[in-house]
């Protein structure tokens, strides 16, 4: 499976970049996941409950991030069991440029699934995935406008709530993108 993406983003690169290596903000952004957290340096974690048809399993997604250009991107690598319903493994590469002060945010996602998940089919696959990157696009982009995560919740997106240097990537991205548009791959996503 393959999905390559341009996502308009009215914020400037820094605020994405240090929403990007926000666990919290990744965790809010994510369908399904029930928790996000580093393991080691640009290493992380991730559960995820995901549904593709027929098929619904906890995912446990491994993923470290590697070609870090901060604060233009990186790319994420992954892979999560789900069980009895299968397998996913994928890389994401993640893009951000200024655009008239915004920032115009690229993907692109090439991913792997075995078990259950493989005999579904790459149409119901496809657009299982397309619809989790929709929704982690949709859910990421709302947090970084609003500084919201939802009810009671407020997220600070500057860079005093980053992490030191590079510290947590958007790997999410990837279980964001690789979450998202990966996302979908391990679970797809």
């Amino acid at each position: 499976m393959e999905m390559t993406s341009n996502k308009r983003i009215e914020a400037n690169t820094e605020k994405i970049w240090n929403a990007l290596n926000d666990t919290e903000v990744l965790k809010a952004s994510m369908p399904g996941c029930e928790s996000f957290e580093a393991t080691g340096e640009n290493t992380f974690q991730a559960k995820i409950i995901a549904k593709v048809g027929p098929v619904k399993a906890r995912f446990t997604f491994k993923v470290n991030l590697t070609d870090i250009d901060a604060p233009n991107g990186y790319t994420i690598n992954g892979e999560g069991n789900g069980g009895a319903a299968g397998f996913a493994r994928g890389s994401a590469t993640v893009k951000l440029a200024e655009d008239d002060g915004a920032t115009m945010l690229s993907y692109s996602v090439k991913a792997n699934v075995g078990g259950k998940l493989a005999q579904l089919g790459g149409r119901l696959i496809d657009g299982a995935a397309r619809k989790i990157a929709d929704e982690f696009f949709g859910n990421f982009i709302e947090i970084v406008a609003n500084g919201t995560q939802g009810p009671d919740q407020t997220v600070t997106t500057d860079s005093s709530a980053s992490q030191e240097g590079v510290g947590l990537p958007t790997w999410v991205w990837i279980i964001g993108i690789v979450l998202a548009g990966a996302a979908v791959l391990f679970t797809f996503a």
